[in-house]
């Protein structure tokens, strides 16, 4: 992987925020939020012939297509990322930063949370074996806990690339996200022409790349440039091509399906959530100052990653307690999609939400350690990268395990080592600054 340094941005078009902008904040937390609603209504468990079988409730159902119109915020999420990653390392720049450094506290800002979470979890799988639970439930927990840690992995590569991605789009901006949704296209193109399922996940890079490309354009103020009536014509324009894309079959109107491997059809997602975005800013501005709202955005940007990573470990626990009641009682469960499921989810839910706030809560401290000073090689930090996502590309190939967790730790340690400088350097302090708030 190689690391540019990107040149000093002077082409951007507004002046930067002169402090945290609590829409894009309140937006990343209702992001946040979404994404364990989602990952909540899709748990199912129920108890068949004495053991308890664990599924996802939304295979085969109706209902998860306009429920992931509602949940899948993901191509949002990577526009705020490049929106709040540009402003970031802009800042850096200003007071002398570099591109590697911006890297490194984001290795930092991402790995660390998640090295204690899959520890813990590793720990975790190993005590159910002593204990006796049957090895294939164990592995089920195990894989239901990876799934969503590719967000990690891919996350980290966006970012990693934003330096210099952030100096071609202070070049050439139009031609920069016209080549990543290009490449995006062409993916889907080929795959769907030859049938070979496997490169469609090469789109985890471009398609995610340029959803953060776009979060560049609403950061220099590009996007509000532009007069209320474009951004509803593009918004509009967007959401009518989707849905064309699922009339004439090219993709499934199950944006969830959409995501793994990701396809083109969520450039047009992440089109309309930027258009909404744009024209209900400034009503969103006043609402997210507001006492509950600004409390919301508040506790969850200060521990994303910790509800990201800790969400799953929730979910399946309260999957298993639900099936060891249900076996010592007698009562059955509901299956998923009745009547009964249903009016069952609401608190289902809420117990999600309230107990993943209190796991974070507590392991608040790992995300928001103490600072660390940021390397400065762009070779140790380019192998911190790839060390890091190779770590975690091992759990989502093979599973999460008691052996693969130990492995995956290492590599996440190893990475932060190599993001880490050992001795004393000037301008420290203000590296410190973005890798424990960015």
């Amino acid at each position: 992987m190689a690391i540019v340094d990107a040149p000093p941005l002077t082409a951007h078009r507004a002046p930067l925020p002169a402090g945290r902008d609590t829409v894009i904040d309140l937006l990343r937390a209702a992001c946040v939020v979404g994404v364990v609603l989602l990952h909540g209504i899709m748990v199912g468990v129920t108890v068949v012939d004495g053991g308890p079988v664990f599924a996802n409730a939304s295979d085969g159902a109706w209902w998860i297509v306009p429920l992931s119109w509602m949940l899948q915020v993901m191509p949002l999420f990577f526009i705020i990322g490049g929106f709040a990653g540009l402003v970031a390392f802009r800042r850096m720049q200003a007071r002398g930063g570099t591109g590697s450094q911006f890297i490194a506290g984001r290795v930092h800002r991402l790995l660390r949370p998640a090295v204690f979470a899959i520890g813990i979890v590793g720990v975790a799988l190993a005590a159910l074996l002593v204990a006796g639970v049957p090895p294939e439930i164990v592995a089920v927990a195990g894989f239901r806990y990876g799934q969503p840690l590719w967000f990690l992995a891919v996350f980290l590569l966006c970012q990693a690339l934003l330096p210099a991605l952030a100096g071609l789009h202070s070049r050439a901006p139009r031609v920069t996200l016209l080549m990543l949704v290009a490449s995006a296209v062409a993916v889907d193109a080929v795959r769907a022409h030859t049938g070979l399922e496997g490169l469609g996940f090469v789109n985890l890079a471009f398609v995610w790349l340029a959803l953060q490309q776009l979060g560049f354009f609403l950061a220099d103020g590009t996007i509000d440039a532009l007069s209320r009536r474009t951004r509803v014509l593009g918004g509009g324009a967007a959401l009518l091509s989707l849905i064309g894309t699922f009339v004439s079959g090219v993709y499934s109107p199950d944006l969830i399906a959409n995501i793994n491997p990701p396809t083109a059809a969520l450039l047009l997602v992440g089109v309309v959530h930027l258009s909404l975005v744009s024209l209900l800013r400034d009503r969103l501005d006043g609402f997210s100052r507001r006492g509950i709202p600004a409390a919301l955005a508040a506790f969850v940007n200060r521990r994303t990653m910790s509800i990201y990573l800790w969400h799953m470990p929730v979910l399946l626990g309260m999957a298993g307690v639900s099936a060891m009641s249900a076996m010592t009682t007698g009562v059955a469960l509901p299956a998923p999609s009745t009547l009964e499921w249903w009016l069952t989810r609401p608190l289902w839910l809420a117990t999600a939400l309230a107990l993943t706030a209190l796991v974070a809560l507590a392991v608040t401290r790992v995300e928001t350690g103490p600072s660390v000073r940021a390397e400065e090689s762009p070779r140790r930090v380019a192998a911190a990268v790839s060390v890091g996502i190779a770590g975690v590309v091992l759990l989502l190939v093979l599973g999460t395990t008691v052996a693969t967790a130990g492995v995956a730790v290492i590599a996440m340690l190893l990475a932060l080592r190599l993001a880490r400088r050992s001795h004393q350097s000037t301008g420290g302090e203000g590296i410190t600054h973005v890798i424990r708030v960015a």
